[in-house]
């Protein structure tokens, strides 16, 4: 079964970190641009993460520049964000997704991503 699975929320203090775990089953995720999501209650969906396949390009909203990153974990199938400093506004449900297409960069539409996890919580609260 294709499937992307997201882990490693969770509730942190501001200045807290996390690191998020996409995991994909079914497919090489190393072949695949891979971006992160999040969408908080009563908010539009926002583009947080992203790297790509076609260079290993990374990219990154303004709103967590310098304190997330991304990476890939080919031999685990995994793609990870790493998240520092976490702040209140960062509280939000994070997804991972791939676009349907293999070898590419990243789209900005989130409409070009056709797999996509679960989620999993962030909460930064003190």
């Amino acid at each position: 079964q294709v499937q992307l699975v997201e882990s490693g929320g969770g509730l942190v203090q501001p200045g807290g970190s996390l690191r998020l775990s996409c995991a994909a089953s079914g497919f090489s995720l190393d072949y695949y641009a891979i971006r992160w999501f999040r969408q908080a209650p009563g908010k539009e969906r926002e583009g947080v993460s992203c790297i790509s396949a076609w260079d290993g390009s990374t990219y990154y909203a303004d709103s967590v520049k310098g304190r997330f990153t991304i990476s890939r974990d080919n031999a685990n199938n995994t793609v990870y964000l790493q998240m520092n400093s976490l702040k209140p506004e960062d509280t939000a449900r994070y997804y991972c997704a791939s676009p349907r297409r293999s070898g590419t960069g990243c789209y900005s539409a989130d409409t070009m991503y056709s797999r996509w996890g679960q989620g999993t919580q962030v909460t930064v609260s003190s």
